[in-house]
């Protein structure tokens, strides 16, 4: 799967549905024919992967221990609330309520591509998470990427 590229503010109708925005749909053409799954981010988010992705997490998690606590918790905690959207004919999603209410989702919302999946925002989240972007990003930047190359070209 290509990487998805862009950021896109939405709202949602009052039965809780989000239209799918054109710019990121023609990224998705698999979702109508598969769906879509989303689920809890790692913070107060959502994720939506292709089902594709996914599948791929799933098969990253079965590979750890049953027998190890901290796995199954992870993996309980990673895969509780996972839901299956599948487009209407209008493009629309009907994005789960015990999820938008994990997330603090109340309308507005911003969708934010991250290289095989989509954050889901409550918009007002996504503002504050843009506005703690780290005093000094490039040594963030050095921290999490320095030796990225280093490795490959040895």
């Amino acid at each position: 799967m290509p990487y998805l590229t862009g950021e896109f503010e939405c709202k949602l109708d009052a039965k809780g549905r989000m239209m799918i925005p054109t710019g990121l749909k023609k990224q998705l053409p698999e979702a109508d024919d598969e769906g879509l799954v989303i689920n809890r981010g790692l913070e107060k988010y959502l994720v939506i992967y292709t089902k594709t992705e996914w599948d791929k997490k799933l098969d990253e998690l079965s590979k750890l221990n049953e027998y190890d606590r901290n796995a199954v918790k992870f993996v309980r905690y990673f895969t509780a609330g996972a839901t299956t959207l599948m487009p209407d004919a209008a493009g629309r999603v009907n994005l789960p309520k015990n999820l938008t209410d994990y997330a603090g989702i109340t309308g507005e919302v911003v969708l934010n591509c991250m290289l095989n999946k989509v954050e889901l925002w409550d918009k007002a989240a996504h503002q504050q998470m843009i506005n703690d972007e780290p005093e000094n990003f490039a040594e963030l930047a050095e921290q999490v990427m320095a030796n990225k190359g280093r490795a490959n070209n040895e």
